[in-house]
């Protein structure tokens, strides 16, 4: 669904990433994880044209993505920020719509409903200020705004930062239950116990270039990977997350 090919990104005189080749396949869930500074979020925000590329290709579906976010979403990508950035002033159910503001088919309703099942909290909130909510339920409604723009691939950079341990496991868990709905997802995540836990394939991303590259299920067992990102126990991650490892 997704090909990267030997992308390079400049911010004035630093080479942010280095040759990037990565390709996500429909029905995926892939991760890139990292450490802060890798180039994780520069990656992502190449993909969605808010970040232009000094060199390489970007496809999606067989074609050639031009570097125009609206364009981009309107071909079926869409990303959730880190940070959320929810419109705070306007109530929960004004920020989904707004994730549809390009669309001009008559699903939009019906769409909306799917949201509130997946996300039932959105919809007990629907006419709350979205500056109101919990850190937790802002991401929640990040995501749903996402998924209004009825994406065929979502971006999701860094979903668990800044949430409690229980809320992590929930949002991980609503990731799983988004591919289950048939979407493709791109996650980048320092909480790398739970990204290479959920997702199928796994990349590492070091100083703005891929060094490994595999199915999860076994970078998650790799020595290397386990001291550098996991801790002496698999299970040190969820800890982590409190610290946004």
């Amino acid at each position: 669904m997704l090909k990267v090919e030997n992308l390079h990104v400049y911010y004035g005189g630093i080479h942010a990433l280095k040759g990037i080749d990565i390709s996500v396949e429909k029905g995926e869930i892939v991760t890139i994880i990292g450490a802060n500074g890798a180039g994780k979020s520069t990656l992502l925000n190449t993909i969605s044209g808010l970040v232009r590329s000094r060199e390489g290709r970007i496809i999606f579906k067989g074609s050639l993505l031009r570097p125009v976010p609206h364009h981009i979403v309107m071909k079926g990508i869409c990303q959730v920020p880190e940070g959320r950035l929810v419109f705070a002033n306007l109530t929960v159910k004004d920020n989904l719509l707004l994730g549809a503001y390009l669309r001009k088919d008559k699903n939009i309703k019906k769409d909306l409903e799917k949201v509130y099942e997946l996300f039932p909290r959105l919809a007990e909130r629907q006419k709350q200020l979205a500056g109101t909510l919990s850190g937790g339920e802002q991401q929640m409604l990040a995501m749903g705004r996402g998924l209004m723009s009825n994406p065929e691939l979502m971006l999701l950079d860094e979903p668990s930062l800044g949430l409690a341990p229980i809320l992590v496991d929930t949002i991980f868990t609503v990731i799983q239950d988004i591919k289950k709905i048939g979407k493709t997802i791109l996650l980048v995540e320092q909480n790398a116990y739970k990204a290479l836990s959920t997702a199928d394939r796994a990349y590492v991303l070091e100083q703005g270039k891929i060094v490994k590259a595999g199915k999860a299920a076994d970078l998650i067992k790799d020595p290397t990977i386990q001291e550098s990102y996991l801790g002496q126990k698999a299970e040190a991650g969820d800890r982590k997350s409190e610290v946004g490892f």
